[in-house]
């Protein structure tokens, strides 16, 4: 399963052509502008898996900092400020990773 078949590229393309600027992601506007936020659960569960590239059933910070390379091949990094951001806004147990419930409450906050 890719991404794009549960998104559409043109609006994954524009989600992280609005983030390029370092600093400038945020989850809430690129879950939105990728479509994501508008998913069901079992999508946002589709996704979650394709993003978990460990397969470990968690989504932890290094696998956060390639986030959108997961979308994009060639896209950059998120910055050390942006990864931890991200985990601070899904991590609700604070144990440092982010689970599949974690990941689909914050897509779909």
């Amino acid at each position: 399963m890719s991404l794009t078949s549960i998104l559409s590229a043109e609006a994954i393309e524009k989600a992280v052509m609005d983030c390029q600027v370092p600093d400038s992601f945020c989850h809430k506007k690129f879950f939105s502008l990728c479509g994501l936020s508008s998913k069901t659960p079992k999508e946002v569960q589709d996704v979650f898996q394709i993003l978990d590239d460990d397969k470990s059933g968690f989504i932890e910070e290094s696998e956060l900092k390639y986030f959108l390379q997961r979308f994009v091949p060639g896209a950059r990094t998120l910055t050390e400020a942006e990864t931890k951001s991200f985990i601070s806004a899904a991590d609700g147990d604070s144990d440092g990773k982010v689970g599949v419930e974690e990941f689909r409450s914050l897509v779909q906050s």
